[in-house]
């Protein structure tokens, strides 16, 4: 498993990996750049430490537009486009990889050609990395997993 804590994808606990782990690490920037925060922020109160939480919590309670970057402008001035552009981040943050689009598919919601799909699970599931040694006898033991790679699927021409 490689990855960046906090942008890798839940099937990164299991054996099964395709193309839409991207799209998932992309859902988790795309909301950062929106929110104009960190996915973890230690900074903030406990229960807005984690980004993907908050933005659930905020989805539930219809209140995305507090969630729009305060420090950025521009952010401010168009609210309803940037709320619109985080239910492409929850699309792409989907927990069921089946369910994500597909980055050509995020393009084309990005350019006003497709809409976001409707009927989303907010769940967002943000797994920590396992622990990758264990402790034997007071002996480290590394543990090591062979994830089969499906093949990946190029999106084409757009």
């Amino acid at each position: 498993m490689r990855g960046t804590p906090g942008y890798m994808a839940p099937e990164w606990s299991s054996s099964i990996i395709t193309e839409k782990v991207n799209v998932y690490s992309f859902g988790v920037v795309l909301l950062e750049i929106l929110c104009g925060r960190r996915n973890f922020d230690h900074s903030q109160p406990e229960e807005a430490m984690n980004l993907l939480d908050l933005f659930k919590k905020n989805i539930e309670e219809d209140q995305l537009l507090d969630m729009v970057d305060k420090y950025s402008e521009d952010m401010q001035l168009h609210g309803v486009e940037v709320v619109n552009t985080m239910k492409t981040a929850a699309w792409c943050l989907q927990k069921d990889f089946t369910k994500r689009p597909s980055m050509s598919m995020v393009v084309k919601v990005l350019e006003g050609v497709v809409n976001v799909e409707s009927g989303l699970d907010y769940f967002f599931l943000n797994p920590p990395l396992p622990n990758t040694r264990a402790g034997v006898d007071n002996q480290e033991v590394h543990v090591v997993s062979a994830t089969t790679l499906l093949p990946l699927v190029l999106s084409g021409p757009r």
